[in-house]
């Protein structure tokens, strides 16, 4: 689908015309006033649709009138979801292309562009019956430069969602490890098997050692112009997640390919820093490996050695994902970084305590847990900030090295964070865990079921942000 924008409404040929309805006011198009509104009582409470067929009383064929709701409620936010809500529709009727034309006293273009590319993305790769796309829709009243910031995160989102989208079999450690080589304006580094070892990264090593398919270390680094902070940003990459020897019941094993949704965020953000070209240094790191059951597996029992020389007893294969992120963290934190932030869906705790709706953070710095959380809510995320109590610590605590990898089934996605926070030195660290977000059984708002592109909305506002 092609995004356009024009300020000539009128000379743009166009299938159906979109436009807006707040409560208790009449839309921009008389026609629509007429039928929708005064005929047939439309409110347009949000989300609410009115499709109207104009039988030759206007260029257009079609208009399509979406609810706004009220106007002292609406936001970029709303602007988004109503946006998809009419690209879905006009999917719906097998439109080629549409024209919205918003009645509203901001610009919205970034918003509207993200809205419709999160609603006209299908993966469809593998079936022989694709799905219905709109070839072009312009936005009238918006400023290309937002429609074009819009696009570029759109992209980003798309470009994740595919990949945490990918089965296992093709999205391996040396997969991502040839897509973030292949990243223009990116600097990247990848260090296999023997160089890791070297590196003294033994919880990695430990949790892809029963994998015939050898782990990755890939090290991306993006440079602006004029150098104001630096960032490292850490995705969690577990191609997929078997549960190791403790293995995973057959059920909970259908969509371990998204165990790597961390590290597909990682990689759609730094994809995209080239073309928003913020004035920062952004490291890109995932510790890309898979989580299999052989006879070279990782056991229960085994004591592990990390980078930062902590050892760690393995009470669980399947908390696999804290042992490889404690080495991505403690090479973070030797690079001199601001801030290191890591993205992972690590813990069904965290799912069972937040469900679908929202990510759970948690960190060492409040004012950064803080930006992040509000940078979350204006970017159409929720964080949730769980807490990090040192009576959780407890359960780690182990007889026979610095502590285990797992404590107790109650309160696991803090005593996961508290795990993590080990590893992290004097450095400003957050901790965001997607366990509950990156991935849908079933549609959520403007959604489809499967991958969600968890975060990348929210790390590049973060990282670009004046």
């Amino acid at each position: 689908m092609e995004i356009k924008v024009s300020q000539d409404v009128k000379n743009t040929p166009a299938e159906v015309i979109v436009i807006n309805k707040f409560e208790g006011e009449k839309t921009s198009q008389e026609l629509a006033n007429t039928y929708a509104v005064e005929k047939d009582h439309f409110e347009g409470k949000f989300g609410q649709t009115y499709l109207l067929h104009t039988l030759g009383q206007i260029p257009a064929g079609k208009i399509l009138v979406i609810g706004f709701g009220k106007k002292e409620e609406f936001d970029h936010n709303k602007m988004r979801e109503a946006v998809a809500k009419a690209v879905k529709k006009l999917q719906q009727i097998k439109a080629k292309n549409a024209v919205f034309d918003f009645d509203v006293n901001a610009d919205y273009g970034k918003s509207a562009a993200i809205g419709a590319m999160i609603a006209d993305y299908a993966y469809d790769k593998y079936k022989s019956e694709k799905a219905h796309h709109l070839d072009e829709i312009t936005f009238a009243r918006f400023s290309e430069s937002d429609v074009k910031e819009g696009i570029v995160f759109g992209e980003a989102m798309k470009f994740t969602r595919d990949l945490a989208n990918t089965p296992a079999q093709i999205a391996t450690p040396s997969k991502l490890a040839e897509i973030a080589k292949s990243l223009e304006g990116i600097e990247t580094k990848i260090f296999d098997k023997d160089e890791i070892e070297r590196m003294g990264m033994g919880a990695y090593l430990a949790v892809g050692q029963g994998s015939v398919r050898p782990p990755k270390f890939i090290h991306m680094k993006y440079t602006g112009k004029n150098v104001k902070k630096k960032i490292a940003l850490i995705g969690k990459g577990i191609c997929f997640d078997s549960g190791g020897l403790d293995i995973k019941p057959p059920s909970s094993m259908l969509t371990m390919k998204d165990d790597m949704s961390g590290a597909a965020c990682i990689l759609g953000v730094m994809r995209a820093l080239t073309e928003l070209k913020p004035d920062m240094e952004v490291h890109g790191i995932i510790a890309a490996c898979e989580n299999m059951p052989s006879g070279s597996s990782y056991k229960p029992g085994d004591i592990l050695t990390a980078k930062n020389g902590k050892t760690i007893e393995v009470d669980n294969t399947d908390a696999e994902g804290r042992l490889t992120l404690a080495d991505a963290l403690c090479y973070a934190c030797e690079l001199g970084v601001d801030e290191v932030i890591d993205i992972a869906t690590l813990t069904g705790a965290c799912m069972v305590a937040l469900g679908t709706v929202a990510s759970g953070i948690m960190g060492n710095d409040e004012q950064m847990i803080e930006r992040l959380i509000q940078t979350a809510k204006d970017s159409g995320e929720t964080y949730w900030q769980l807490p990090m109590f040192k009576e959780y610590t407890d359960s780690l605590k182990s007889d026979i090295a610095d502590m285990k990898n797992t404590g107790s089934r109650y309160g696991g996605a803090s005593t996961a964070g508290l795990f993590l926070q080990e590893f992290v030195k004097d450095t400003k660290w957050c901790h965001i865990d997607i366990a509950g977000t990156a991935y849908l059984e079933k549609p959520q708002k403007e959604f489809i079921a499967g991958a969600t592109g968890a975060g990348v909305r929210t790390l590049l506002n973060y990282v670009t942000e004046k």
